[in-house]
């Protein structure tokens, strides 16, 4: 999907003031990064490695698995496309509603693609659907919303013939356990995608990686592409790993101030789901979603997620994520602003 995600800076010209499109935290100091990436370019002038072996040896020596585990792409979206090729014509069932690529990626590669809503995962739609492939966001999504580890892994291990693709690229922003690495190491039937992209707020760079068994990971590296992760992303990938405890995201803090919006926009008569990080599927009683978004963004640059364009959710929906307190506040005297309207 080229058109419809969240972060759409790029349509407005600069007039963007605070961008809660993105589930991203926007308060990241990325100066020493910047100087550092000035330092190398010569890097500019010469190819890259043809396959990011330096960030996937990185990774395995900061986080301590095995590198024959790791396979590093140009973000996470890349790695989605990578196991859907390598599982090209399978059935896929895709937990809904979530990030749009997986059935996208699915659709290119011939598979035959059913949806399970997000509430009915742990009631047997799992088992019912005989899926060859399970894709699912872990925080999820849109809805912001984790599975119960112990139930999850217990479905995974209930269909060991089933390949379990789990996209937790928001894992650091989540207030409650995740599926761990050793969860994923000491299975066969399980890839766990992660990005650096959201773990150093640094989106543009395109940066993430693979976890699974050495077979998995073995057949993925034989499909992706040489030169696929470019000199700068892997020189970034270097620098933020070797400096990683100058990165941190308050996930608690966040998650706060999540709470607080979602506190005040259910006064003004908006339904807004229970979350477990830093984002918040919000529902308008009536307008579209699109309407406000444009609203927010020519009275006062304030940029939302127009959510209509996930499977199952209609125009009323919209996704925001939380920011700083006092842009939080904005958001919200200017929604107030625009349903009295």
């Amino acid at each position: 999907m080229i058109d419809g995600h969240g972060d759409d800076l790029f349509r407005y010209n600069g007039k963007v003031k605070v961008n809660f499109s993105t589930n991203i935290h926007q308060g990241v100091d990325h100066s020493g990064l910047m100087r550092h990436l000035a330092s190398c370019r010569e890097l500019l002038s010469n190819y890259p490695e043809p396959e990011p072996v330096s960030v996937e040896k990185k990774l395995s020596d900061t986080y301590g698995f095995p590198v024959d585990n790791i396979i590093v792409t140009n973000g996470a979206t890349d790695a989605i496309y990578l196991i859907a090729r390598k599982m090209q014509g399978a059935r896929s069932a895709v937990v809904v509603p979530t990030f749009r690529e997986y059935q996208d990626a699915c659709a290119m590669f011939g598979h035959d693609v059913r949806f399970i809503r997000e509430s009915a995962i742990l009631e047997g739609a799992l088992s019912a659907c005989k899926a060859d492939v399970v894709w699912l966001c872990n925080p999820n999504n849109p809805t912001g919303q984790v599975f119960v580890h112990e139930e999850l892994l217990k479905i995974i291990d209930a269909r060991p013939e089933t390949l379990y693709v789990i996209d937790q690229a928001y894992a650091d922003y989540s207030v409650v356990d995740v599926v761990t690495v050793q969860d994923i190491l000491s299975r066969k039937n399980v890839i766990m995608l992660q990005s650096l992209t959201k773990q150093f707020a640094v989106p543009g760079l395109r940066i993430g990686y693979a976890l699974a068994s050495a077979d998995i990971i073995s057949g993925l590296r034989m499909m992706r592409m040489p030169w696929s992760v470019n000199s700068f992303a892997i020189e970034a990938s270097l620098y933020l790993l070797e400096h990683r405890n100058d990165y941190h995201i308050d996930r608690y803090l966040l998650h706060k101030e999540a709470l607080g919006i979602s506190q005040a926009l259910r006064c003004l008569g908006i339904e807004c789901r229970e979350t477990d990080c830093n984002f918040i599927l919000c529902s308008l009683p009536e307008g579209k979603a699109s309407e406000l978004k444009e609203w927010l963004m020519e009275m006062y640059g304030l940029l939302i997620r127009d959510a209509s364009n996930f499977e199952t959710l209609d125009h009323t929906y919209f996704r925001v994520a939380a920011q700083d307190h006092e842009s939080n506040e904005l958001l919200i005297k200017c929604i107030e602003e625009w349903v009295s309207l």
